[in-house]
């Protein structure tokens, strides 16, 4: 079961290649696999009461200097097989809109590794 609030949430999609780099224990990357970093945060007319209370927490703590805090969600998500960098960011973009942001309080931002 996946529970979720409005003010937060966070969600990593990892998806483990069948090799393993011997020594390392790290997977070897998939020449036909990209990697999409999606990032979701608040529109800035939106009211972000977490981030008023993150940053009046780290103000007890003793840092200083710091005027604002907003709080977003962070997705990586493996695309595979034989796509463009086009194609697998529209496929991204078009996952942020639908499914991992709300398009009405949330902006999203996608960027593409290869």
């Amino acid at each position: 079961m996946i529970l979720t609030t409005l003010t937060q949430c966070f969600c990593r999609i990892i998806h483990v290649p069948h090799s393993v780099t011997e020594g390392e224990g790290r997977s070897t990357a998939d020449p036909t696999e990209m990697k999409a970093k999606v990032y979701v945060t608040l529109k800035p007319s939106v009211l972000d009461p977490q981030g008023k209370a993150i940053k009046h927490s780290i103000g007890l703590l003793g840092y200083n200097g710091v005027s604002d805090i907003r709080q977003g969600k962070y997705f990586e998500i493996l695309i595979e097989g034989q796509q463009t960098t086009e194609q697998a960011r529209e496929e991204a973009v078009r996952m942020a809109h639908e499914v991992l942001s709300n398009p009405i309080i949330e902006d999203f931002r996608v960027e593409i590794e290869e």
